[in-house]
């Protein structure tokens, strides 16, 4: 599916605004990225994270995934048709030592895209005591 380059600059933005959210604990940015209705879900070492995206974004402002300045992530790939596209990234480096690979829904909506769901595997690493 080829996705043309207008439409893969808009997605990968709104997919970069999520990288650089998170990084930061940005809730505005983040909430520049998703739909206020948006879902994600996925687990880490066995607990469930099955939220409302407020829920996430609450979480991402108040523990930032840049904790020590090793968090990397990279869009590994965006497929579109019409209004409905995907997003893979991978994230290393979430709270230090977290990996992920996050995959994102996204819808068109009055011109604009939005992620509207984020699932997440976790791949490797322990989450930070608290």
């Amino acid at each position: 599916m080829a996705v043309s380059a207008p439409e893969h600059t808009a997605i990968n933005e709104v997919v970069q605004l999520y990288i650089d959210g998170s990084r930061t604990g940005d809730a505005d940015k983040l909430r520049q990225a998703f739909h206020p209705d948006a879902r994600m879900y996925g687990s880490i070492a066995g607990q469930r994270f099955d939220l409302p995206i407020e829920e996430f974004i609450g979480l991402a402002s108040s523990q930032p995934a840049d904790v020590d300045g090793t968090y990397e992530a990279r869009i590994v790939a965006v497929e579109q048709i019409g209004d409905a596209a995907t997003a893979a990234i991978e994230e290393t480096g979430f709270w230090g030592t977290l990996s992920f690979t996050d995959f994102f829904s996204l819808s068109r909506l009055d011109g604009e895209w939005k992620i509207v769901n984020k699932t997440f595997a976790h791949t490797a690493g322990e989450p930070p005591a608290h």
